[in-house]
């Protein structure tokens, strides 16, 4: 089962169980998928986009989050925590951080960068190795922390 149909059918099931904060988090989900997939004309979207949607959703809710408990608003920062939780489920095992800096040594190594002018090489190489892994923002920070 795809990604796309095993949210429809979590829908329906939410809406059984009248589970509204997993609903609302699913029916974003939907939302941006179908948006992408009009973009192409399609009706079926890659279980590849899904996973970077269902990412980039992730990331916003849990930006979300932290400006509402910086303006002590935490009944909205625990809805959107609560939506993240749901949402987790679709995408893959994050992985450890030490595990991604064995990589990003790896990679350095490959590249041979010696100074933080080497980051955008590096980069180039980790993304698409642990893109949905590992937040890209942690890659860029343990990257810059290595090359100094």
């Amino acid at each position: 089962m795809s990604i796309q149909e095993q949210i429809n059918h979590d829908i329906k099931e939410a809406m059984k169980t009248k589970n509204s904060d997993k609903l609302a988090a699913l029916r974003a989900v939907k939302s941006a998928i179908m948006l992408e997939a009009t973009k192409n004309g399609d009706s079926i979207v890659s279980d590849d986009i899904c996973l970077r949607l269902i990412a980039k959703l992730v990331k916003q809710r849990k930006d979300s989050s932290a400006i509402f408990i910086e303006q002590n608003r935490g009944d909205l920062a625990e809805d959107e925590m609560s939506q993240v939780a749901y949402l987790e489920e679709y995408l893959p095992d994050q992985m450890e951080e030490h595990e991604a800096l064995k990589i990003i040594r790896e990679v350095i190594a490959q590249v041979g960068a010696s100074s933080s002018a080497d980051l955008g090489k590096c980069m180039k190489l980790l993304m698409p190795k642990l893109n949905g892994k590992v937040d890209g923002s942690l890659i860029s920070k343990l990257v810059r922390k290595e090359l100094n």
